[in-house]
């Protein structure tokens, strides 16, 4: 599987994450609100970002999201995990500014990674934080299902979500 596609749409543009992308990532991610259901709700702070952008370029599965009417970044997610004897993927480390909000710009970002996953696996798994609420809803409404509890990477709890092939609908 490929984990970091070129991805487009009307809408919007994904894309590789490099080097260059931080300052302009920083600029969406250094609002303190885009973080405060999250477990690492001081991701704002300079310091505590360079460490994520920097997993986030050794994970090789980062993606940019490019905003197609002005083409300015208006956040991020990440493929990991790629099982092919589990058949899934998970996708994660998603934010975007606030300014895309509530709108179809989340929706229409997992849409792109959704379909793109699923010539690889049956299943894509989403592990938000017990806390996040935001989140929480947002998988709920790309049709995430609950499936239970567990640690993320950093031993923190969180509730597992899974979108099957067979019952996605985009």
């Amino acid at each position: 599987m490929n984990l970091q596609p070129t991805l487009e749409s009307d809408l919007i543009l994904l894309r590789p994450l490099r080097k260059d992308d931080f300052e302009a990532l920083y600029e969406v991610a250094n609002d303190p609100l885009i973080w405060e259901q999250h477990p690492e709700n001081n991701r704002h702070e300079r310091t505590v970002f360079e460490k994520f952008f920097i997993d986030a370029l050794d994970s090789e599965g980062a993606l940019i999201v490019i905003d197609s009417k002005n083409n300015k970044a208006i956040g991020s997610s990440r493929y990991n995990g790629y099982s092919a004897d589990k058949n899934e993927v998970e996708i994660g480390w998603t934010f975007l500014t606030r300014s895309h909000w509530g709108g179809v710009y989340n929706k229409e970002m997992k849409r792109l990674m959704l379909d793109h996953a699923f010539n690889y696996v049956n299943r894509v798994i989403f592990l938000v934080g017990v806390h996040n609420i935001r989140s929480q809803q947002a998988v709920l409404k790309i049709g995430g299902v609950c499936i239970g509890k567990s640690p993320d990477d950093t031993g923190n709890e969180s509730f597992v979500y899974q979108i099957t092939k067979s019952n996605y609908f985009k």
